[in-house]
Parts: C-alpha cells; sequence; structure tokens
C-alpha cells in the first residue's frame, strides 16, 4: 500500500513539473513613444519618438493556458515638440524640442495562451529614468534637396533634476511563438505617473510607448 501511495505521488509531482515550464532568453525591438502634459487649461500630446528597447526576458509557464513573464530592458524612451518657422525671406524650416528619457524597464506580466504559440498577456512596466535630456534640432528641409537634414543646436539641456524618476505603465500585449524559440511580440503601455517633478497648476507629465519586437527563448521542455 505504501508503494502504491509512493507512486502515486511520484506520478502526481511529475504531471505538475511537466506542465511547468522554465524559458529565458534575449528580446530587442521598436518603441514609439509621446509625452502628454496636462494642466488647468487642458492637455497636449507630442509628436512620436522613434527609439529601441533591448534587453532579455524570463517566462515561467504554470500550466499549458497560463503563465508568468518578467524582463529587464533598457529604452530610451520621450516625445518630440515640432513648431514650423518662417524666416524674412521666406524660407520655411521646422524646429523641434527632444525630450529623451533613458529608461530601465521592468516589465512584469500574467499570460493567458490560446494556443501553444498564441498569447495575450497583461501587466505592468516599472520604469526607472536614467538620464533626462532636452534638445532642440532644425530641419533644414532645405526644399527636398537633403530630406530630413538637421542641425543640432548647441542648448542640449540636462533636466533630471525636474524629473520623477519612477514611471508605471499598465499594459496590454499579444505574442507569437515558433517551436524553434523565436517568437514575436507587440504591446502598448500607458503611462499613469506623473513625471513633472514639481507640479503647478494641475501639471501632470505622462510617457505612453507602444512596443513591437522580436527575440528568443531557450530551455523549456
Amino acid at each position: 500500500m505504501k508503494k502504491l501511495l509512493l507512486i502515486a505521488a511520484v506520478a502526481v509531482v511529475s504531471a505538475n513539473l511537466s506542465a511547468q515550464e522554465l524559458r529565458f532568453g534575449p528580446k530587442a525591438g521598436y518603441s514609439l513613444s509621446t509625452l502628454k502634459f496636462k494642466d488647468n487649461g487642458g492637455s497636449e500630446s507630442t509628436d512620436p519618438s522613434h527609439t529601441f528597447y533591448a534587453g532579455g526576458m524570463v517566462e515561467y509557464k504554470i500550466s499549458d493556458k497560463f503563465g508568468l513573464q518578467g524582463e529587464v530592458l533598457y529604452s530610451q524612451l520621450g516625445g518630440k515638440i515640432s513648431e514650423g518657422v518662417e524666416d524674412e525671406d521666406d524660407n520655411y524650416f521646422k524646429i523641434q524640442n527632444k525630450m529623451t528619457f533613458g529608461t530601465i524597464l521592468v516589465p512584469v506580466s500574467a499570460k493567458y495562451f490560446i494556443t501553444e504559440g498564441l498569447s495575450v498577456s497583461a501587466g505592468a512596466s516599472f520604469g526607472y529614468i536614467l538620464t533626462a535630456k532636452s534638445k532642440t534640432v532644425t530641419d533644414l528641409g532645405l526644399g527636398g534637396i537633403i530630406p530630413g537634414l538637421e542641425l543640432s543646436g548647441n542648448d542640449e539641456t540636462d533636466i533630471k533634476d525636474q524629473t520623477n524618476t519612477f514611471n508605471i505603465a499598465p499594459f496590454l500585449g499579444a505574442e507569437y511563438a515558433l517551436e524553434n524559440g523565436l517568437f514575436f511580440d507587440a504591446r502598448y503601455n500607458m503611462g499613469i505617473s506623473n513625471l513633472a517633478k514639481d507640479p503647478m497648476n494641475g501639471e501632470k507629465t505622462t510617457n505612453s510607448f507602444l512596443q513591437v519586437g522580436v527575440g528568443f527563448k531557450f530551455g523549456g521542455n
């Protein structure tokens, strides 16, 4: 009888372990980031900044349908404000003020597997801002001769002391993974933390961003 109970216990433990799966690996991709400014007079969103992210992930599959995932990523987030200017000779050019936040992101999420390869997720990115800079850039245009030619101004400013360093952004996402470990994912992160360190008149600055990327998972059964 004791042998039967021991065999049954081993079988249950083995079944649980086979349902659990730990996988890890690198990931990187594209980020589209915007800033939103609010005060008592209304709200305004910046033009998007096109940037990147890179880092690693760990996925723990609790069962065939549910899993948990944690990541550590680096990304340069922010936004830009554009303004058109016309000089005395009727030459038109564009001035942009770019705000860039070098951020370490720690996304944590719960995953639901619709199929073995397709999953959806919900969670939050916990961001720590390492650097915060504001820089003015002039897009000359030059009538299309050299499209997108930019001149950087000499007024790059460190705005770290004006910026709260902690940023929380809840997200929803989806992932498609191949059997060989390669996966593709996308998620939208909606910033809720106020990045303005000393807000006045109801001032609030939030950072939201879209991420689309690719990675590779090692490990698993």
